[in-house]
């Protein structure tokens, strides 16, 4: 627990909150399958740890995060949770096409009190949403279908943060055939062969 708090710096009572959640997962994964079973006894590693890492590259100037492919929450429930005391104007917005996993993501919102967090049971080609200050992706898509996506929903400002495995450089090849964009790469820190791509300023290729 120490570590943890230590290293995210976070309250023990967002420490809390977020061992809420985990029993809440292992509560409803015997209902659905919401992550990979196999995952679950290291799930503060896979799943916390892994999205708790993309903290850092929110900040006070952040009003909007958009999270595709919920699923599970990975990883927008983990940084809502982390965001209410220290970003409390932070809105985050889960989308979800499968509606078994939106009626678990309403329950850990409801169960968990985040006002933060809206969660809406649509696929975003089908959805009319202002322009986001950041938007998230985990185990979604390849980066070119990502990026389809999310396009509507950017503005040169945009921050698009995508972890990613060991197949990223192949994804980015194929992405760049369409699509310009500011790019940083960070080596994730819970995954030896991950990364987190940090996009910014997307546009479409023209032909």
């Amino acid at each position: 627990m120490q570590n943890f708090i230590d290293t995210y710096n976070v309250s023990r009572e967002t420490y809390q909150k977020l061992e809420a959640y985990v029993a809440l997962l292992q509560e409803w994964q015997h209902k659905f399958n919401l992550v990979s079973n196999s995952s679950l006894p290291d799930v503060w590693n896979r799943h916390i740890s892994d999205s708790a890492q993309l903290f850092k590259y929110l900040n006070a100037e952040v009003d909007s995060v958009y999270d595709l492919g919920s699923g599970a929450g990975f990883p927008a429930l983990v940084l809502a949770i982390m965001a209410q005391e220290q970003y409390p104007q932070t809105k985050f917005t889960l989308m979800e096409s499968i509606a078994k996993k939106t009626l678990y993501l309403n329950a850990v919102k409801q169960e968990l009190k985040l006002d933060n967090v809206t969660v809406i049971n649509s696929r975003s080609e089908d959805l009319t949403l202002p322009k986001a200050d950041v938007i998230t992706a985990r185990a979604v898509a390849s980066l070119d279908k990502l990026l389809n996506c999310v396009f509507k929903f950017t503005d040169r400002q945009t921050k698009l943060i995508f972890p990613k495995g060991r197949s990223y450089q192949e994804e980015l090849k194929e992405a760049l055939k369409h699509w310009n964009f500011k790019l940083n790469i960070d080596n994730s820190q819970t995954s030896e062969d991950g990364v987190i791509l940090l996009l910014e300023n997307l546009r479409r290729k023209t032909k």
